[in-house]
């Protein structure tokens, strides 16, 4: 009897047929499994064979035409070479960190950016924010705080106001707009936006010891400290990256990164005894009011001298991340040149 005629008599034969082979491919697959694996933990050249064909890290094209605020970086000379190429490998292969500072750029930079503007300091000064604090409100071993990483004796001489109750080194516009302060006097004394980055992180002074020290007129040419001689080449690396993301492996779409968060401001000018009061009467909680105003330290505000002050409160609509991106859409347009034209 041929298996057609046992088929057409049988038709649950051919469910059983299936299921026997199946169970048969399964069994081989899992066997040869088994022996691949137990080959594969013994057999040293077997495993190198698969490590060299399967895990691949390339190494990381750096551009000619590498420039800070418009002035050129020179790539041929082979140590600034090899420094702009350590920055670039790795902030391209600290995956996750890289990640992170594109999305929370995506937020963050467009209150930055037309801060920067208006002062007439170049675009490219936004990436020392990134460097100095990867948008995360942290504290250095030096007491530095802030996005801006502003010290407590200079954040105050910029015009930053510090005390219980208040730290402007966390108000995002307030403390950009000291930073362009210590940008524009740098520039006084150096006419070189290059220097004027590298002072941010030793000082004015610091830059110009060392200048007059070593007999030259620009960065590239000083021989620094190890974290002044990383800081310009960490801050180019992280502009490309950050500008061109694609360009280093990151493929994220719009809805991958952190929106930018609609606000309206409150002005106050008398004591808030309870904060979390407050919040709650402008439809708010507590640790939503803290996000958006960081720079209210404690659960109260004393304002003896009724003092001004703007409290921002968030739109309704960032309780719900769908409605936010909606928000956006329709009543904020973004035109984020770091972040939002490099990935469609």
């Amino acid at each position: 009897m041929n298996l057609k005629s046992l088929l057409s008599k049988n038709p649950h034969t051919i469910w059983k047929v299936i299921f026997s082979l199946s169970f048969l491919l399964i069994s081989l697959g899992i066997i040869r499994l088994f022996s691949f694996s137990s080959e594969f933990n013994t057999n040293d050249s077997l495993y190198n064979k698969y490590f060299n064909e399967n895990y691949k890290i390339f190494a990381v094209n750096i551009p000619d035409n590498l420039n800070f605020a418009g002035e050129s970086v020179p790539i041929q000379d082979f140590e600034v070479r090899e420094r702009i190429d350590r920055e670039f490998l790795v902030n391209t292969y600290w995956q996750s960190q890289s990640l992170l500072l594109i999305k929370r750029a995506n937020r963050w930079m467009p209150l930055i950016e037309p801060i920067l503007k208006k002062n007439g300091i170049p675009s490219d000064f936004k990436f020392l924010a990134v460097a100095e604090s990867g948008f995360l409100h942290g504290v250095s071993s030096k007491g530095a705080a802030g996005f801006w990483q502003f010290i407590p004796g200079t954040a105050e001489a910029y015009g930053l106001t510090i005390n219980e109750e208040i730290d402007e080194r966390y108000h995002i516009e307030k403390s950009t707009e000291a930073a362009c302060k210590f940008f524009k006097e740098s520039y006084s004394n150096f006419k070189n936006w290059t220097l004027v980055a590298a002072s941010y992180n030793l000082g004015i002074t610091g830059i110009s010891k060392q200048l007059q020290k070593q007999k030259v007129n620009n960065y590239y040419d000083l021989l620094l400290n190890e974290e002044t001689s990383r800081y310009i080449f960490r801050v180019l690396a992280l502009k490309q990256i950050l500008q061109f993301p694609k360009d280093y492996g990151f493929n994220l779409r719009k809805k991958d990164l952190y929106a930018p968060l609609p606000f309206k401001t409150i002005e106050v000018d008398s004591t808030i005894n309870d904060l979390s009061l407050f919040s709650a009467s402008n439809g708010i909680n507590y640790k939503l009011l803290k996000y958006f105003n960081p720079w209210l330290r404690t659960d109260k505000l004393t304002n003896s001298d009724r003092k001004k002050f703007l409290i921002k409160i968030p739109h309704p609509s960032v309780k719900n991340y769908d409605d936010l991106l909606k928000t956006i859409e329709k009543e904020q347009p973004q035109n984020n040149e770091a972040i939002i034209d490099s990935i469609k």
